[in-house]
């Protein structure tokens, strides 16, 4: 039995090593544009179906029991008592703005407990249903694992509320040992803060009970374990659980410096080198931007691929002719007896579905809370509103049609995705069209909010139940609508851009269509020059034409 679990654990820390999964951005209430708190999350593993999940409000009697799937494989793990009320619960946002994002980080795999209950999927979902505030999901996921036992291996959770967003990382005691060692830390209201697959609190004040909480024995049993043997004031949860590989500064902690720079470009350049592994020390958990934070800024950064700074990909020859800022998985590879890597930005093709969550304390719960949700990658979808208060799921961010090995013209996560594997292959040429609407819409549901919040305001004062089915039916209005209109888009690139030529186009943006006969007006863009000189570097004569 005990092999079977070795095994078993270190089959997972494969996989979650491969997958090198997920980032989360986050904005303190003091730090964003308009006092909202802000949490961003990527779900980004290969071959997920992206949607939108929905878990009804409830009251359930004394003695039920709730069967517990793990959220990636949604294999059987076991059942856990039922809360007697149970909150709506509208992708990761519950009706009160409660929002928990993660990134796994792995960390030692000889911790991973497979006899375990409470998966980290399960333990976000099941303490959105549970809470009404940020602390209290903290109370409800740490209370679970002690309870039922903690299944997967290390993760960073982001956990916010309309108040107050937390970081908390936690890791399990190995196979057969219920509970799980954790720290929480409070992100400062006017600092940002992000994680992306590596365990990111270091040291933490250890008597400051408002703003950090941690397991009883998450010195104690590092030590006996052997992770650590110094004074309590310098223990880091990270290097004792999640020690840095060159995976986890270069794939991981990359991304949050990324953030960091866009924001503070005196912390990007101070920690360049860290990045680089020249220096040592570990970026701050926290920082304070150059300026104020908005929604649409972090939609934009969740669209990042280093452009503009040291580790842009976009002008390698891994970029192609048409500079694409993605590369194939896996992110390492060997010429010969070396081995190398691909950079690993935070906008990635096996996104399966990413969000924008805007939580206000100035609104009512079911106004003051928006998922800006889509599904697929970030930089190839549109960032449309989910309200807290939505009961039901737009069918086309359902599973109802379609799902990781079923496609559907009524799904968004196929509809973005067939675009987008348009536009990869010749990113330069076609990625201005895609941006036009993408744009067209955001900004249109940005620049109706005010509006839509003040009709939903008006009714919610009079009938909340009203206000609510409003902004439900918006947020299925506008999810159809971005899905409709790149339809059409994905129409437009396939006519536009048909057999590597283009056809022209009219002042309008509308294709000419031809004055005579079957052949439409052509332009031929061939390569770009810069591609066509390194071709010829790299294969001399061979092409030259000759008399």
């Amino acid at each position: 039995m005990k092999n079977k679990l070795i095994l078993g654990a270190a089959l997972l820390m494969a996989a979650v090593t491969e997958s090198l999964a997920c980032t989360n951005l986050i904005v303190g209430k003091g730090a964003s544009a308009d006092g909202s708190v802000i949490v961003s999350y990527s779900a980004d593993s290969y071959g997920m179906f992206g949607e939108l999940y929905h878990y009804p409000a409830g009251v359930h009697p004394k003695g039920t029991l709730r069967d517990i799937h793990e959220w990636d494989s949604g294999k059987f793990l076991g059942q856990i008592k039922e809360a007697p009320q149970t909150y709506n619960v509208i992708g990761n946002m519950n009706e009160y703005q409660v929002t928990i994002g993660e990134t796994t980080f792995g960390g030692r795999p000889e911790l991973v407990d497979t006899t375990g209950v409470m998966d980290y999927g399960s333990l976000i979902y099941v303490a959105l249903q549970r809470s009404r505030t940020a602390k209290e999901a903290i109370e409800v996921m740490t209370g679970l694992v002690k309870e039922y036992g903690y299944y997967s291996s290390g993760e960073s959770f982001s956990i916010a509320d309309p108040n107050e967003v937390w970081i908390m990382e936690m890791i399990g005691k190995g196979p057969g040992v219920k509970g799980a060692v954790w720290v929480a830390v409070r992100i400062p209201d006017d600092c940002i803060a992000a994680h992306a697959n590596q365990s990111r609190i270091h040291k933490f004040n250890l008597n400051d009970k408002d703003n950090c909480l941690y397991s009883p024995d998450v010195i104690s049993f590092a030590r006996e374990k052997g992770y650590f043997d110094g004074m309590n004031k310098d223990f880091s949860f990270a290097e004792a659980y999640n020690p840095l590989d060159f995976g986890g500064l270069r794939f991981c902690e990359a991304r949050v410096w990324s953030y960091y720079n866009m924001f503070n470009k005196a912390v990007g350049d101070t920690y360049l080198s860290y990045i680089k592994g020249e220096t040592k020390e570990p970026m701050p958990l926290y920082i304070k931007a150059d300026r104020k934070i908005s929604v649409r800024d972090i939609q934009h950064a969740m669209r990042d691929h280093y452009e503009g700074t040291p580790l842009d990909i976009t002008n390698d020859p891994g970029a192609g002719p048409f500079k694409t800022p993605y590369r194939l998985s896996p992110l390492t590879y060997k010429v010969g007896d070396r081995e190398y890597f691909n950079e690993r930005p935070i906008s990635t093709q096996q996104s399966a579905f990413t969000f924008v969550a805007q939580m206000r304390a100035n609104l009512p719960d079911a106004i003051g809370g928006v998922l800006w949700f889509g599904t697929d990658d970030a930089n190839m979808m549109v960032f449309a509103p989910v309200y807290c208060c939505t009961n039901r799921v737009p069918d086309c961010y359902s599973n109802k049609e379609a799902d990781c090995v079923t496609f559907s013209w009524n799904s968004a996560f196929w509809i973005y995705n067939w675009v987008a594997d348009m536009i990869r292959p010749r990113y330069s040429l076609m990625v201005d069209d895609m941006r036009a609407v993408q744009n067209k819409l955001e900004d249109t549901y940005d620049s109706a909010q005010a509006g839509i919040e003040s009709s939903a305001l008006s009714l919610y004062e009079k009938d909340p139940a009203k206000a609510k089915e409003f902004l439900t039916n918006y947020t299925c209005m506008t999810a159809q609508s971005a899905i409709d209109s790149w339809k059409k888009l994905g129409e437009f690139l396939i006519v536009k851009y048909n057999d590597g030529a283009m056809k022209k186009m009219d002042k309008d943006g509308t294709i000419l269509r031809p004055k005579t006969g079957n052949g439409a007006p052509l332009v031929r863009p061939g390569y770009p020059k810069e591609f066509l000189e390194e071709l010829v570097k790299a294969t001399g004569d061979r092409y030259k034409v000759t008399e």
